[in-house]
């Protein structure tokens, strides 16, 4: 038997964001989070994946990549695979 816990439960970060789980509302500020910590790790590429869709979460990423003062660069994934986009951190 299990004990409940308070304490949050933690998720190691890598270098590959999955952006599948999360509200439409909530990417934006999911995607800030996850660069801030990226970079603290010393991650110098990272991987998002939006999926394909309409575009919105992908416009979302771009949007958040191109407004954040330490990314370097960043496109479409392998391939040009529009349903991801890499990111160059400084």
């Amino acid at each position: 038997m299990s004990q409940e816990s308070d304490e949050p439960f933690v998720v190691p970060l890598g270098r590959e964001f999955d952006l599948h789980t999360f509200r439409p509302q909530e990417v934006k500020s999911a995607v800030e989070e996850y660069l801030i910590e990226a970079r603290r790790l010393g991650f110098e590429q990272v991987r998002i994946i939006h999926g394909k869709g309409i575009g919105f979460q992908r416009d979302v990423v771009r949007k958040v990549l191109a407004a954040t003062p330490f990314v370097a660069e960043f496109g479409d994934d392998v391939n040009g695979n529009r349903g991801a986009t890499w990111a160059t951190l400084k």
